[in-house]
């Protein structure tokens, strides 16, 4: 069985990031994207997904609101927030409105994916387990409170816009006129400087700190 999945969030290097990652599994089939409040409510009623990955932050109706009316207009439909930020209430309140649960963007994909499969085939001790440690890891505030962007040199900066437009190793290095080694060198200098793990969280590090225009 295929979960059909519908991804919103107002970032293109947000929803891209989200999307190498399902397409990392054969159960997930991702039918659609949006951008705002108003499309995931109008996609919703078209397509009827089995999830919905909601970004609390967007414009016009935010994925707050967005959650409460499908849960009320779709309550079949499941609900999961994705988030960069710490902020608790928030995440209590989409919880409050229906949402199933919540993801931080900057986790590891396999930990994502682990989650989702846990949520959609309704194991609810993988699932408590899982939602029991990602509230301590907001409660602690180690995903709070990330290295400043002065941290990486200019280049890393530059190599770091790349990786969050979703280019490889190789692309990178025919961007800038560099050996593809030199720019894995940078990538570990980069996770090692902000202790991030992967491609992904480098994406939701740039987007946090504005390094893409919307």
């Amino acid at each position: 069985m295929k979960y059909r999945v519908l991804i919103a969030d107002d970032h293109p290097m947000a929803r891209r990031a989200i999307r190498s990652v399902m397409e990392e599994d054969d159960a997930f089939e991702l039918i659609a994207e949006a951008t705002n409040g108003e499309e995931v409510l109008s996609l919703c009623e078209e397509h009827q997904p089995d999830l919905v990955l909601m970004d609390i932050r967007m414009p016009g109706i935010n994925g707050l609101e967005a959650t409460k009316q499908i849960k009320h207009r779709f309550p079949t439909i499941k609900i999961v927030m994705l988030t960069v930020s710490d902020d608790v209430a928030d995440l209590f309140t989409a919880l409050q409105f229906g949402a199933q649960g919540y993801l931080l963007k900057n986790m590891d994909p396999d930990e994502w994916l682990a989650y989702l499969h846990a949520l959609l085939d309704e194991d609810p001790e993988v699932s408590r387990k899982m939602a029991d440690r990602l509230y301590h890891q907001f409660r602690s505030g180690q995903h709070a409170v990330q290295p400043d962007l002065n941290i990486l040199t200019q280049r890393e900066q530059e190599i770091l816009i790349h990786v969050a437009k979703g280019e490889t190793n190789r692309q990178i290095a025919e961007q800038l006129s560099i050996a593809e080694n030199t720019v894995k060198n940078h990538l570990k200098n980069m996770l090692e400087k902000l202790s991030l793990e992967n491609r992904i969280q480098l994406t939701a590090y740039a987007i946090r700190h504005g390094l893409l225009q919307k």
